[in-house]
């Protein structure tokens, strides 16, 4: 159980090269890449080389003649639960790249196709599985900042990602029983559209929800369809409000601004927690740890470190932020795998964040009437 578990690449999509097959070479003491497949020849071809694998065209060859264990689907958007299905029918624990699914019946009949074989299912949620993700949600595990209240989520992720960070700080076990959303398009003045490489008039789409938790927590969602490229909509944050402080993490680009706070003694003022990168040298190289000091004499020091590298005095990877949240969601099924446990995350977590997102764009849809939760998945159509 401690060998390399054998791993293959279902789909074609650029980040099988860009990302995962740098992330897989990165934890190649746990896993081993050893097939792609994909829909047309050419794409497969294109990917097996640059990976160095063999490629295929039929799921069912490739499975036969390289026993992969764990599936990576990483396929066109709308395609993901259809190849995902497809992917749990042939046998293989799988990792799902967001969303899920796009309808929650086809979500379903995924989690249900893996439950009766017995086989795991990860999605690749990795927002909150950044080192700053992860360390404030350390910080909340000691106690420090006591029961959060409310969680924001303002352009720190698109739909789901957006929804999973702001879910994160009340705890995945907090349930949502009701959504009220706003959803409306708007024209923005021309300008520079970085990803599509365009410049002229765009429009954006903007979306907003107000989620209500079973013991009274509240969420807020708010995002915008060109807050990845657009130079009119550069904020992004993340924020909780506890009942013994608070967090409030903004963004201009990767220029990252981070307060958190607890009482200061007397009660009369904030005391602001020292966040602290180590760094493998001082100008620089691979992230060792995130380190928050935080000025409670019983909890002084509260540390993530990095879990990710190489065995033995080789060149140790210097991921960023996203690389290492990606390596996080592969590394919770290979565990899952070996030690037939659950996803750290999982197939119902990934499931409820779309739900959400679905839930905020019905009531938008009825002019912003209250939608209670659970909806029902034969409603569902986008």
């Amino acid at each position: 159980m401690t060998d390399p578990i054998r791993v293959a690449i279902i789909g074609t999509a650029p980040r099988a090269e860009y990302m995962y097959g740098p992330v897989l070479q990165g934890l190649k003491a746990d896993v081993e890449l050893v097939a792609v497949w994909g829909r047309r020849e050419e794409s497969a071809a294109r990917i097996g080389h640059a990976l160095g694998v063999p490629w295929y065209v039929d799921l069912e060859r490739l499975i036969r003649e390289t026993a992969p264990t764990i599936g990576i689907v990483l396929v066109n958007y709308w395609a993901n639960g259809e190849v995902g299905l497809m992917a749990v029918e042939a046998g293989l624990h799988v990792l799902l790249e967001t969303p899920i699914a796009h309808d929650l019946r086809e979500a379903d009949t995924i989690i249900n196709a893996a439950r009766e074989r017995g086989l795991k299912i990860e999605v690749a949620e990795q927002f909150h599985r950044r080192p700053l993700e992860q360390l404030k949600l350390k910080l909340l595990e000691t106690g420090l900042f006591g029961r959060v209240y409310s969680s924001f989520s303002d352009f720190a992720g698109h739909g789901y990602h957006g929804v999973s960070v702001m879910r994160s700080y009340l705890g995945f076990d907090s349930v949502p029983v009701r959504v009220v959303g706003s959803v409306h398009e708007y024209e923005l003045a021309p300008h520079w559209s970085r990803l599509a490489d365009t410049r002229g008039p765009r429009t954006e789409t903007q979306e907003h929800g107000i989620i209500e938790f079973r013991d009274g927590q509240v969420g807020i969602f708010h995002w915008s369809s060109v807050a990845y490229d657009s130079p009119l909509r550069w904020w992004r944050s993340s924020r909780f409000l506890a009942e013994k402080g608070m967090g409030i993490t903004i963004s201009r680009g990767l220029e990252v601004q981070e307060w958190l706070t607890l009482l200061a003694p007397g009660g009369e003022a904030p005391r602001f927690i020292t966040i602290e990168r180590r760094w493998e040298r001082i100008d620089g190289g691979r992230l060792e740890a995130l380190v928050a000091h935080t000025g409670d004499p019983d909890i002084p020091v509260v540390s993530w470190t990095n879990p990710y590298h190489l065995p033995g005095n080789t060149h140790q990877p210097q991921w960023h932020d996203d690389e290492i949240g990606v390596a996080s969601c592969v590394m919770s099924l290979v565990k899952a795998v070996r030690e037939d446990t659950a996803p750290s995350y999982g197939a119902q977590q990934a499931r409820l964040d779309q739900e959400i997102i679905l839930a905020i764009r019905e009531s938008a849809a009825q002019g912003g009437k209250q939608v209670d939760l659970p909806l029902d998945p034969a409603a569902q159509t986008l």
